[in-house]
């Protein structure tokens, strides 16, 4: 992937894998394959939507990209700055700049701790503002996530679930980042709360200039919010554009078949589920060749044993044979079904 100069985040073949242990000592047995040989680049002020079924490693790209954890190969680039190559004192300087927003607000927050100091703690740490300005920061990082400053004493217990996602958000803005990880920040709030949360985060974008790595599984709010696209199948990207190009043009089969289960309110529209066959095998064990082979309904015997290469349309970017013209060539005239 080409680096740019408007590139806040560049990610080049990034893999992450998990060791499997077994028995009394602990003796490594296998690896799970979480994240194998992911690309991709965010612009700053962008937000890029990472999708795909439980269990496929978007959280893993989150907190890998954060350095949360330690990468098994790849890079990861911030500003052109491989962050895996800094060190400690050299990654301290820049995590004010890369945050997160977890899942769950209600278990990323301290019960012990009043809002004013869960917000305000990492910028005392960091001294991103003088002492003396420190209250009057917080109250205008508060009034801008649409917190009453007045809450600053309550703890986390007292507030409903979408105001409790709004202090991780003030948490995580209060330190001028440029950078954000939402790791589905929604999933675990009402719908009426989502568009706030959503709305929030997109308003915030655009007056901070911040770019997002948007982890979601529900498609309505990734085509809402995203300006590019990458849909995710057992630890690989299987398609990647920009979201108009991918919502009205769905090339693999997998992102064919997950844009055929988005609702439709409309009664007399009859939708064309695309069923899929079986079951999502395991990264610890993943099929040879194409990895979505074993639930694709266009499956080829090069699918079986040859990975896919990554084919480019027009910056439309997809991991199938079906689109590859060399193999689709060699198919008919071999007569392979």
């Amino acid at each position: 992937m080409q680096q740019k100069q408007d590139n806040v985040i560049e990610v080049n073949n990034l893999k992450e894998y998990f060791p499997i242990k077994s028995g009394l000592f602990g003796r490594v047995v296998g690896q799970v394959k979480a994240v194998d040989g992911v690309s991709f680049a965010i612009q700053r002020g962008k937000t890029f939507g990472l999708v795909g079924e439980s269990g496929c490693g978007k959280t893993t790209v989150g907190k890998t990209i954060l350095r949360l954890y330690e990468k098994t190969d790849g890079e990861v680039l911030f500003r052109g700055q491989d962050i895996f190559e800094l060190s400690h004192q050299e990654l301290r300087k820049i995590r004010p700049h890369l945050q997160i927003i977890f899942q769950d607000p209600y278990s990323s927050l301290s019960p012990r701790m009043p809002v004013g100091e869960i917000i305000g703690e990492a910028v005392r740490e960091h001294n991103i503002v003088p002492p003396e300005e420190h209250d009057e920061y917080i109250s205008k990082i508060m009034l801008a996530c649409g917190l009453q400053p007045y809450y600053k004493d309550r703890y986390p217990h007292e507030f409903s679930g979408g105001q409790r996602q709004r202090i991780c958000i003030a948490r995580a803005l209060a330190l001028n980042p440029e950078f954000i990880v939402c790791d589905e920040p929604v999933s675990a709030l009402d719908v009426s709360i989502q568009a706030q949360i959503i709305n929030l985060l997109s308003d915030l974008q655009k007056e901070f200039g911040i770019s997002y790595l948007f982890i979601s599984h529900d498609l309505s709010v990734v085509e809402h919010i995203s300006d590019t696209v990458g849909v995710m199948y057992l630890g690989v990207i299987v398609e990647y554009g920009s979201t108009k190009e991918i919502f009205s043009n769905p090339l693999h089969p997998y992102t064919q078949a997950l844009f055929s289960a988005i609702p439709v309110p409309d009664p007399t529209v009859k939708l064309n589920r695309i069923i899929l066959e079986g079951s999502i095998p395991s990264p610890a064990n993943p099929p040879a060749g194409c990895k979505f082979h074993t639930r694709c309904q266009y499956v080829m015997p090069i699918c079986r044993t040859v990975v896919p290469k990554e084919i480019d349309k027009d910056g439309h970017l997809v991991l199938c044979h079906l689109y590859d013209e060399e193999v689709m060539k060699e198919k008919v005239w071999t007569g392979n079904k």
